[in-house]
């Protein structure tokens, strides 16, 4: 199946059989993506007298019961309640699903703490004011290691604040990246760069989002993309989720 878009007066056709998955797969165990020391997901099946809810163990039906923790095991949405003492739910706050969007890749650059951060000046060569509502961050090098490495404790790399402002000023609504946080993994509290995104201390961006640990292939160029996210209906701050791309063909 193909469909048209527009943008800035060009029409571009994109083929929905060929989706380029960004999500990183949710594993039980240890040997997957993992941060923020968040116990590793995990499953058992539903015991009820003579009922028990997994084939494997001789059952009829899987009925499993699943633990996780969206933010610290693997590819997940989250919206302004993450951090704000209120009623914000990603469900509530994530009300369309398809968006264009640019994928940029960057190093993040040593800072004289040996921090890794992506700097203002480096998305300002990248990203322009008049880009798409949403932006995909691959960070270099890039490998498949993302794919089960275990942040905690790593301090990774993350943005600095007046970059996340400057991605605001370009108006971007849907920011995903393939790093576990846009902060740094200890930053006593300060959040910055979380609540320059969502306008924390203004008129707050409730409709805007945040994925964190998705992981871009090197096969998937930098450029003008389709994006589709996808959550489950979790009246929380956050949710596992799905972003997929579609490339776009300009006719």
């Amino acid at each position: 199946m193909e469909i048209t878009l527009q943008h800035k007066g060009q029409s571009f056709l994109a083929d929905l059989s060929k989706p380029l998955d960004l999500s990183i797969p949710l594993r039980e165990g240890l040997d997957t993506v993992n941060c923020f020391y968040a116990p590793p997901m995990e499953t058992k099946p539903v015991i009820a007298g003579d009922f028990i809810g997994s084939t494997k163990q001789g059952g009829l039906v899987n009925f499993l019961n699943v633990r996780l923790n969206p933010h610290g095991n693997g590819t997940h949405t989250e919206c302004v309640g993450h951090i704000a003492n209120g009623d914000y739910t990603i469900n509530q706050s994530l009300l369309k699903f398809h968006y264009l969007a640019h994928v940029i890749s960057v190093y993040p650059t040593k800072n004289v703490n040996g921090d890794r951060i992506i700097l203002r000046k480096q998305l300002e060569e990248l990203v322009n004011k008049e880009t798409t509502p949403a932006l995909v961050i691959r960070t270099l090098p890039n490998d498949g290691s993302k794919l089960n490495r275990n942040y905690s404790g790593s301090n990774p790399p993350y943005l600095a604040a007046n970059a996340i402002e400057y991605l605001v000023e370009c108006g971007i609504e849907h920011l995903l990246l393939d790093l576990p946080s846009v902060d740094r993994e200890e930053d006593e509290g300060k959040l910055a760069a979380h609540k320059a995104f969502w306008n924390y201390s203004g008129n707050r961006r409730t409709k805007c989002t945040i994925t964190e640990l998705i992981y871009v292939e090197k096969e998937i160029e930098d450029g003008l993309y389709l994006l589709n996210i996808q959550i489950a209906s979790f009246e929380i701050d956050v949710s596992p989720s799905k972003p997929v791309l579609y490339r776009l063909k300009e006719i």
